[in-house]
């Protein structure tokens, strides 16, 4: 049985060594892999096919950037809602999500939850008629909406500026703002967040203990379950903790070193 398509963006320099690293895993692991992006990616690992953003969404004249790190994460969340609409089977994935066993959803749904209120949006599949997908797609058309999932005290702030004539731009919001927090308010709202796995099959390493990666791999290898098919190496900050501690090369006895000689990643 042939395995579903793993859809993913990418819009920046060329892909470093926890990108092409994960990249690789899912075409080793048998998923067909489309990599989508506005002009081209440098480094896209063999058997990837690229194309065009423009399928996707037109591209846009300013890229939305969280204003705090410059991550285009605002608009790469904007992406994937509307690639999940308008590829009906596809799952997406985050650059940063390795690919430990074939991804398999059930009735068209493949996401898994931080906790038990919250889920994460580095993997995920929806149905394209799913009614999280709509509400998702819906409210990001408007930069300047007001999230009701949101703390009070947040929202507080963003009402008044918008009452006083300065609205607040979503780059000027708490960090994922259309990430997680949206995706787990909607699931909720339509009743889907059933369908969300636990934490291990997807995230085994939570962000906060992200620093084992680069410690003995039997340290990551204990958080790994039987059903586990993901390990996520959140990109931004293990970028630059490996950049910054080792040089861009990972420790050999580490997980990153392990796997980058089980599919042959140069480390550079």
């Amino acid at each position: 049985m042939s395995l579903q398509p793993i859809g993913m963006f990418w819009d920046g320099p060329p892909l470093g060594f926890i990108e092409r690293l994960c990249v690789k895993s899912f075409v080793d692991a048998g998923h067909p892999v489309v990599m989508f992006s506005y002009g081209g990616v440098e480094n896209l690992p063999d058997g990837v096919e690229a194309a065009s953003a423009t399928d996707i969404l037109p591209s846009p004249d300013t890229m939305v950037r969280h204003n705090r790190t410059g991550s285009p994460a605002p608009y790469s969340d904007k992406f994937r809602y509307h690639l999940l609409a308008k590829n009906d089977g596809m799952i997406w994935a985050d650059t940063d999500a390795y690919c430990l066993k074939p991804f398999e959803p059930k009735d068209g749904y493949f996401f898994g939850r931080e906790n038990d209120q919250r889920v994460a949006n580095g993997v995920m599949a929806l149905p394209a008629a799913s009614p999280t997908l709509t509400a998702l797609i819906d409210f990001c058309e408007d930069e300047y909406a007001i999230p009701p999932w949101l703390p009070r005290r947040q929202r507080t702030e963003i009402e008044a500026r918008q009452a006083a004539g300065d609205p607040m731009h979503v780059s000027e919001m708490p960090w994922g703002v259309w990430g997680p927090a949206a995706l787990s308010y909607y699931l909720k709202q339509h009743d889907e967040f059933q369908h969300a796995l636990a934490p291990h099959v997807l995230y085994p390493v939570p962000y906060e203990d992200r620093r084992l990666y680069f410690r003995g791999a039997f340290r990551t290898w204990a958080r790994v379950q039987e059903d586990t098919v993901s390990i996520h190496f959140y990109g931004r900050r293990c970028r630059n903790f490996l950049n910054i501690r080792f040089n861009g090369i990972p420790p050999e006895n580490s997980i990153l070193g392990e796997l980058a000689l089980k599919h042959g990643i140069a480390l550079e």
